[in-house]
């Protein structure tokens, strides 16, 4: 009888005591998943930051040999110097204006430039034109170059002639265009009547990447 009394005391002593290490070895597991989180927590970061600034983008233009460039960037802009009198046209006559355009020393891009004209008043529908650009600085009837704008009725939309600028190196302005405005008064000139003729070249800056 006490031996069975010893044996199940042995019995549930060895019960008792699994059940604690499943308990320890539990709270083990639970220990060991507090420690992956804790680990799982750190963290590290690099940071990179750009600097960015624009550069510089300007138009201007000469309309007379030997004068200085200038920003005329409002219509209508610079007085064109024609040879032979514009203002007492009859028809059939031809005046010639010289101008030019570059980008300036600040430039940081080069350029396309779009030229077009608007034309208004009653001779306006009786004037044509053409656009030549030429080696140097001069416009008259021995002034031959490339034809930018062919002879043709005064639009008054957009032309869509394009040429295109470089800008200088080491603040120095960017070599110009130089441009031959030929201008002749048609068969239905109306006498007395006047006109104005604005021509527009509008830039846009280039990108090094396109």
């Amino acid at each position: 009888m006490s031996t069975s009394i010893s044996e199940r005391e042995k019995t549930e002593h060895t019960r008792k005591r699994t059940g604690m290490v499943r308990a320890i070895l539990a709270g083990g597991l639970v220990l060991g998943v507090g420690a992956a989180v804790t680990l799982a927590a750190w963290n590290d970061s690099e940071f990179a930051t750009g600097t960015f600034g624009a550069g510089s983008f300007n138009l201007e233009g000469q309309q007379t040999a030997g004068g200085a460039f200038a920003d005329h960037a409002v219509a209508p802009g610079a007085p064109l110097a024609f040879v032979v009198e514009p203002l007492n046209l009859a028809p059939a006559d031809v005046v010639y204006a010289p101008f030019a355009v570059r980008l300036d020393a600040a430039t940081t891009a080069d350029a396309v430039v779009t030229l077009s004209s608007v034309g208004a008043g009653d001779n306006a529908a009786n004037l044509s034109y053409e656009v030549l650009t030429t080696t140097d600085f001069e416009c008259d009837a021995d002034t031959t170059g490339d034809v930018l704008v062919v002879a043709g009725a005064l639009p008054t939309t957009a032309d869509a002639a394009t040429f295109d600028l470089t800008e200088g190196a080491g603040a120095v302005a960017g070599a110009p265009v130089n441009l031959c405005l030929i201008v002749t008064a048609g068969a239905g000139l109306i006498e007395g009547a006047g006109a104005t003729v604005t021509w527009q070249f509008a830039a846009e800056s280039v990108s090094d990447n396109d």
